[in-house]
């Protein structure tokens, strides 16, 4: 992510800013509400991160940790393997059958395929510039990777794992889903859109403004329901009609969003927060009113919800002090304190 992660990492240093008494309202909230903080596991390592992935059926969680993908189990919170040799990852998506996963690696430019069962790469396929947001399509077999640096998506044939179309979007894309009856949907992120795209006929066929979002970054989906869910910067989550494109509401989530998700069973949407929060919305009601911002930990901004247990895995790490400001550098960024790289587990 080139604009994104430039405000993930200036989120990152604004939250050493937040006054305490945000944080203890924050916990007064939490309280109240149906999820708790489980646990933490320390994943240790170093550098940035993005995007992780839940496999509810193997019990495993993929994690884009800089040059690598950390593969973690989640009955034991132990790193199990991972994936190495890969330059700057962003995201994974998984087939329906259990055979691959598709790393998106935005520094080289290429998606990376992976064997499930022995985490090999067995392919890299070239994309365009900076793949970011990667999502697998089940009615064509394909994989869509969104190039966040030229604005476009490139479509790999999941059974020959060859390029089948490089479709141009109308502007800078985030993250993606895709509806299970052959429609991807992609944030927009420097337009304040969704992009709306035929999975049949590799064609764009709609682009939709989000009211009331700027930058909206991660995007979930109520598949029953028909309902998108875009977190922006602005401290909004715009749902949308994901028939019509209609803009249904606007409740406000935390500070520095950058990933949403869904549970299915229990019908709420979610927002991980920068600021170390998580917001939960109720989307059963059709008010799509919040529930609980439950306090996490600062630079949680990522997650992914484990359909099969209920459980949120959001991740972050330690921060030293944040450095003066100075006309060379008048945004500095705390550093990542080595080895305090951390899973968040959040149940009910």
């Amino acid at each position: 992510m080139t604009q994104s992660n430039v405000l993930k990492r200036i989120c990152m240093a604004a939250c050493w800013m937040l006054p305490f008494a945000t944080v203890f309202s924050v916990t007064a909230v939490a309280q109240s509400g149906p999820y708790k903080v489980e646990t933490h596991w320390k994943i240790g390592g170093e550098g940035g991160w993005d995007y992780i992935t839940a496999d509810p059926h193997a019990h495993l969680l993929y994690i884009d940790h800089g040059p690598r993908v950390d593969i973690v189990n989640t009955k034991t919170g132990k790193v199990v393997d991972a994936i190495t040799r890969l330059k700057g990852t962003h995201g994974v998506a998984l087939d329906d059958e259990g055979k691959y996963g598709y790393i998106s690696d935005g520094r080289d430019n290429a998606v990376v395929v992976f064997d499930r069962q022995t985490f090999k790469t067995v392919a890299t396929i070239p994309a365009g510039e900076n793949p970011d947001g990667i999502v697998f399509e089940p009615v064509t077999k394909t994989v869509w990777a969104f190039n966040g640096r030229s604005n476009n998506v490139t479509v790999i044939d999941t059974r020959t794992l060859k390029v089948v179309s490089t479709i141009a979007l109308p502007g800078k894309p985030e993250f993606p889903v895709a509806d299970g009856k052959g429609v991807v949907f992609d944030n927009i992120e420097s337009k304040n859109s969704i992009a709306r795209l035929d999975a049949k006929t590799l064609q764009l066929t709609a682009t939709w403004p989000l009211n009331d979002c700027e930058s909206p970054s991660g995007l979930a989906i109520d598949r029953a329901h028909r309902h998108l869910f875009s977190v922006c910067h602005n401290q909004k989550m715009a749902v949308t009609d994901a028939d019509s494109g209609k803009t249904l509401a606007n409740p406000t989530i935390g500070d520095g969003p950058d990933a949403a998700g869904y549970d299915p069973v229990h019908h709420l949407a979610f927002s991980s927060n920068g600021d170390g929060t998580l917001t939960v919305v109720n989307a059963a009601s059709g008010k799509f009113d919040v529930v609980q911002n439950l306090a996490t930990q600062r630079g949680a901004r990522t997650m992914s919800v484990d359909t099969a247990t209920g459980r949120i895995y959001l991740v972050t790490a330690e921060f030293g002090p944040r450095p003066a400001v100075t006309a060379e550098n008048p945004r500095p960024r705390p550093a990542i304190l080595p080895n305090s790289f951390t899973v968040v587990v959040v149940g009910r």
